[in-house]
């Protein structure tokens, strides 16, 4: 796990900070239907990155005897709770907010200004983006953006790139929806683009709540981590074979669970200490690893029938 992912968060929160302030004064300066829709979603994506910090700090609390592995897995909470605000806050309201102004025709002045501001939260927006893709590039640099976001364990770090890409896409669909309301000078187009911009929000906010929740439910470690803890294991001198092998990501740390069939030893002693060797160098070479469980067994016959093992 990406240990540097909360940079991504603060350059999100900065980012976020300054263009809720400029196009809260462009919506009340040019009375724009879709800038008012993006100072919102500005301000929710603001509430989002409070949260997400709130959920990587009550992370780290160590285990205790109600949570014996830790808190860890507290992060995937906090960022599903901030993907269902950024479907309500941000694109219901976005939605309700372009009907209202396209049943009432409310008018649009200054649209140059809204421009202006809009092309300014573009390059803050990028600045955050780029944040969030440097940390991308440093746990999966060989990967396509979209196979990260499939096989990422890092719920906070997912969350952050789907705001800022939906934020960049909005900011497109506010730009041009004032851009035809300042040519037409129909405000049909700025109440269209503010519903734009919440049907975006909230499939982007499906989206990132549909892979959040299954790392609620439970996801191995990452293919790449997973295949090569397999391989390192069927390496060791003192395993003749892996009868089974489950890894559970626990927020940034990894629960590894091994049965094994173990070479012959003199005595069970011998092929403890064997074991905890197993055991203390799998961490040392996957430090993401916390809790190793190893079981000892013999190889079965899978196929016979279960009264028969």
């Amino acid at each position: 796990m990406n240990e540097e992912s909360p940079k991504a968060v603060f350059y999100a929160l900065a980012a976020n900070f300054g263009i809720a302030v400029c196009k809260y004064g462009a919506a009340a300066f040019t009375g724009s239907g879709s800038m008012f829709a993006e100072a919102i979603h500005s301000t929710a994506d603001c509430g989002n990155q409070l949260l997400l910090l709130f959920g990587l700090k009550r992370a780290q609390r160590p285990a205790n005897a109600l949570h014996p592995l830790g808190s860890g897995r507290e992060i995937y909470f906090y960022s599903l709770v901030v993907a269902l605000l950024l479907f309500f806050v941000g694109g219901a309201f976005s939605v309700y907010e372009g009907l209202h102004r396209m049943v009432h025709h409310e008018p649009l002045t200054s649209p140059l200004v809204a421009l202006v501001i809009l092309g300014v939260s573009v390059v803050l927006e990028a600045f955050s983006l780029a944040g969030a893709l440097r940390e991308i590039r440093k746990s999966a640099p060989n990967k396509t953006l979209w196979r990260w976001f499939r096989e990422t364990r890092e719920s906070e770090l997912l969350v952050v790139a789907g705001e800022d890409v939906a934020a960049l896409a909005g900011l497109a669909i506010a730009f041009c929806a004032v851009l035809m309301t300042m040519i037409t000078g129909n405000p049909v187009y700025d109440a269209a683009g503010s519903i734009g911009v919440g049907v975006l929000l909230m499939v982007v906010a499906y989206v990132v709540a549909r892979e959040v929740k299954s790392m609620i439910v439970g996801e191995s470690a990452s293919p790449e981590v997973r295949k090569a803890i397999d391989a390192h294991l069927r390496a060791r001198p003192e395993i003749l074979g892996i009868i089974s092998l489950i890894t559970l990501q626990w927020g940034r740390h990894v629960v590894v669970a091994v049965q094994a069939e173990m070479i012959d030893y003199a005595s069970g002693r011998a092929m403890i200490d064997a074991i905890n060797v197993i055991e203390e160098d799998l961490q040392t070479v996957f430090p993401e690893v916390r809790w190793v469980f190893f079981e000892p067994d013999i190889a079965r016959d899978r196929a016979q029938p279960a009264n028969m093992l």
